[in-house]
């Protein structure tokens, strides 16, 4: 064989080894966006259901104060049941639409973007908002089902005036949980642990999809 062939031989040699090479990296990066896209289903399932409980949260609240807007108490209760499930509703909205933001056809620099803008929102506002509004949603919750069971025995039974010091009592306990709540916050950052929180915080979802991004952004790299 002359050289001019073996030439042309190891040319074409190299050229199928690239081509092999490109396809072994497409099915791989396929592969694991696959994972990404599928691991990111929990969390939009679990989003519908927070968005179908918001609305649920939302509609009990209207239909309680509706009806008596003549008492200014409950009337100021049902209205934040009401703020509650539409916090619940948007906060799901806003984590459908980040993930909907996602786009796998995009270089993976642009989706790891996307999914820190995902983790930015659950990490820095909707769990500390939640930690907040959770330490005195439920005393709302907790009130209007009272009410709501003592009324077919008594129509003209009003909770709040029967028991004056349970509003009081119940939104001393709020305010405990809410100091517990960072109390447990500070202390967690504090042994070292604020990544492990901020994960929590995230959700598994989140943190599986980072990972196999990573992966495909390490394979890439060597």
């Amino acid at each position: 064989m002359e050289l001019e062939d073996m030439k042309a031989a190891w040319q074409a040699l190299n050229q199928q080894l690239a081509r092999q090479q490109a396809l072994n990296t497409q099915l791989f990066v396929e592969s694991r966006l696959d994972k990404v896209r599928h691991g990111l289903r929990p969390l939009i399932v679990g989003q519908w259901i927070q968005f179908a409980f918001g609305v649920v949260f939302m509609i009990w609240g209207i239909a309680f104060w509706v009806v008596r807007t003549d008492v200014l108490h409950w009337l100021v209760i049902g209205v934040l049941v009401q703020l509650f499930g539409m916090s619940m509703l948007l906060a799901a909205a806003r984590n459908l639409h980040l993930i909907q933001q996602v786009d796998y056809a995009a270089p993976i620099v642009e989706i790891q973007q996307r999914l820190a803008a995902l983790r930015a929102w659950r990490v820095k506002f909707e769990a500390p908002i939640f930690a907040a509004i959770g330490s005195f949603a439920w005393i709302p919750l907790l009130l209007m089902d009272i009410q709501q069971d003592a009324e077919p025995v008594s129509s003209k039974f009003d909770l709040l005036k029967e028991m004056p010091s349970l509003l009081p009592n119940l939104v001393l306990c709020g305010c405990a949980s809410l100091v517990l709540v960072f109390i447990v916050y500070w202390l967690v950052r504090r042994v070292g642990y604020r990544r492990w929180l901020e994960n929590n915080f995230a959700g598994k979802s989140v943190q599986r999809a980072e990972a196999m991004l990573e992966q495909i952004a390490q394979f890439k790299q060597e």
